[in-house]
């Protein structure tokens, strides 16, 4: 799987817009509301000109007191007009503002809701601060086209389609010379406009590089300080920020010239037929009202072809973050629940049985380094298997085979007699619950980091969970108890202190099948033996796989398995092992020494 700014560009355009009509049908009601007031602003604004028209040559040409009353009729009516106009345009505003508004949180919505199903494979080789730049950047400005743009566009299509058509009511020659002259317009415009959606892609592009590079060396600031690298990474940073701004740069001169190249030739050719129409009215051939008509009306087919350059250029921008944005809602993770999952059996009184069959597997992104070779285990329920080995050895790849984060290329996997394959991903990620080496707070209280293991439970069985997880106590030391906010990544909390939050969290869960990935490594002497006492009970009445690298928690286990290089290599209790003077035996000579690496 390659990145995404990786992957190959579609050349589709303004076309690339037409995704996201799926947002905004849902919304029909309020897009017709929004239409009939831009019908009404746009007949209102094309009414004006023919009043002025009107004022000239009626008003001004009678006399005396018929004078006053067609000029005062002709200023009410005038008046009447920018009265509709104005109630139609605020309507308007309100109603694309709107859609704008919701089209974008649902698009966020759905995207990140997207991304939280898709398998690790994607986030092995897609920055996270790319995909919230598209969260982000991009939508806003998808927001600015729905919620400003289109509608204007469209205000402005039918400005001009209404002001030519009034136009050659007034003046056939006249109006027949300025469409031959602007189609020779819309070429030098579009070619220009295309070359602003490319640079606005690549724009979005390295925004996302940037966003992705902080955010992750902001993640390990910790190690960024150790090593004193501030400077070198602000450089790198800076680096990247400037790519961004010389890509932004070129897309900015190449809008500017698609401004002026449109305003230029536009106005042009308008000032060259109104040149020929003072001297047509000079000569008797069309009146001064006439004339007054034909200028306002050239002047809004003017604005609104300067407007529609401008709102194609925003077009442009957001075509690119469609395509960005629609790229990342194409993806599909390999791994997905069936169409007609096969419900879990009740759960037995002690736990869920486990069954591994021949599994072999290789990461996507190291194709040709086998990860797990052949591998076959079994756990009766009530069961706790030790899996103990060398770094690399496959332990932590097993357990992600386990939650079903990576599909085996070959194998099978049966939890209550069940392949995982044919289970709902929830009803099985359910089923077990799992204590990382890595251990993950979340930036709330110390109650809702707790309850994350199940979001229904009450406060009272968090705290028990708590006390069982030998958290309580320190948790009522902080300054507000259970409400006490935790940081970012919790960085209030000492490493022990967030593993015992860990552990609370799965045995809230309480789940048939727990899953230990060496969950007392962070913690003190003092810590461990509290924490030890707690799982022992926790795995009471359900079936444990534990990684360990120490002696203490081996040795309480039903079974030991040995794994190295992807294989189970030996397995028996903790004295048939020692006795065989194999890999246990070596690892249990060195006590499984806390030197020893976080598993793959």
């Amino acid at each position: 799987m390659k990145p995404l700014s990786e992957r190959p560009k579609s050349s589709s355009g303004l076309k690339t817009l037409a995704g996201l009509l799926p947002f905004l049908s849902p919304y029909r009601k309020r897009i017709a509301i929004a239409a009939v007031a831009l019908v009404i602003a746009a007949g209102s604004t094309l009414a004006i000109p023919y009043g002025f028209r009107q004022l000239i040559d009626l008003g001004f040409a009678s006399k005396g007191v018929e004078q006053a009353s067609s000029v005062n009729l002709t200023f009410i009516a005038l008046f009447g007009i920018a009265s509709v106009l104005a109630i139609a345009t605020a309507a308007r505003f309100y109603m694309v503002s709107w859609l704008g508004e919701r089209v974008t949180a649902d698009i966020r919505s759905a995207v990140y809701a997207h991304v939280l199903r898709q398998s690790p494979e994607f986030f092995e080789v897609t920055q996270t601060g790319e995909v919230l730049s598209r969260l982000t950047t991009d939508t806003t400005l998808i927001q600015t086209v729905v919620g400003t743009s289109i509608s204007m566009a469209l205000r402005n299509v039918l400005l001009l389609i209404g002001g030519l058509l009034m136009m050659f009511i007034t003046s056939v020659k006249l109006s027949a010379i300025i469409i031959v002259m602007l189609l020779a317009v819309i070429l030098p415009i579009v070619t220009i406009g295309r070359r602003v959606r490319k640079l606005s892609r690549a724009s979005q592009d390295r925004i996302a590089d940037a966003s992705g590079l902080a955010g992750e060396r902001l993640n390990a600031i910790n190690v960024v300080q150790a090593f004193a690298h501030e400077d070198h990474e602000a450089k790198q940073f800076g680096n990247a920020v400037e790519r961004a701004f010389i890509t932004a740069i070129d897309r900015v001169r190449a809008r500017s010239v698609l401004t002026v190249t449109a305003i230029l030739l536009v106005f042009g050719a308008i000032v060259f037929v109104l040149w020929l129409g003072a001297h047509a009215v000079m000569e008797g051939r069309m009146s001064a009202g006439e004339l007054g008509q034909f200028v306002l009306y050239a002047a809004i087919i003017a604005g609104a072809i300067g407007a529609l350059s401008e709102t194609l250029g925003d077009a442009q921008r957001a075509a690119g973050a469609s395509e960005r944005l629609l790229e990342l809602l194409a993806e599909r993770s390999p791994i997905v629940s069936p169409e007609h999952p096969t419900p879990l059996v009740k759960r037995a009184a002690n736990g869920a049985s486990l069954q591994l069959d021949r599994l072999s597997f290789n990461y996507p992104s190291r194709p040709d380094q086998p990860a797990l070779t052949d591998l076959s285990l079994t756990a009766e329920p009530g069961e706790t298997i030790a899996i103990v080995g060398p770094s690399g050895a496959g332990k932590t790849t097993l357990f992600q085979l386990l939650l079903r984060f990576y599909d085996p290329q070959t194998g099978h996997i049966f939890l209550d007699g069940v392949d995982i394959r044919e289970l709902d991903l929830q009803a099985l990620r359910n089923a077990i619950g799992i204590v990382p080496q890595d251990t993950v707070v979340f930036s709330a209280n110390a109650l809702e980091n707790i309850r994350y293991g199940r979001p229904d439970a009450t406060d009272d069985e968090v705290i028990a969970a708590a006390k069982l997880a030998a958290a309580h106590e320190f948790i009522e030391r902080l300054p507000e108890g259970y409400q006490s906010f935790l940081g970012e990544r919790g960085v209030r909390l000492s490493g022990g202190q967030r593993q015992r939050i860990a552990i609370a969290r799965a045995l809230l869960k309480n789940p048939p099948l727990l899953l230990l990935d060496e969950a007392t490594s962070a913690l003190d002497a003092e810590s461990e033996r509290l924490v030890q006492h707690a799982l022992e009970a926790a795995m009471v009445g359900r079936t444990t796989l534990v990684i360990a690298h120490r002696l203490a928690t081996v040795q309480r286990a039903t079974k030991i398995v040995v794994m190295d290089q992807g294989r189970i290599v030996e397995t028996g209790t903790h004295a048939s092992l020692v006795a065989a003077d194999g890999l246990y035996a070596s690892l249990a000579a060195l006590q499984f020494s806390a030197t020893m690496q976080g598993s793959v």
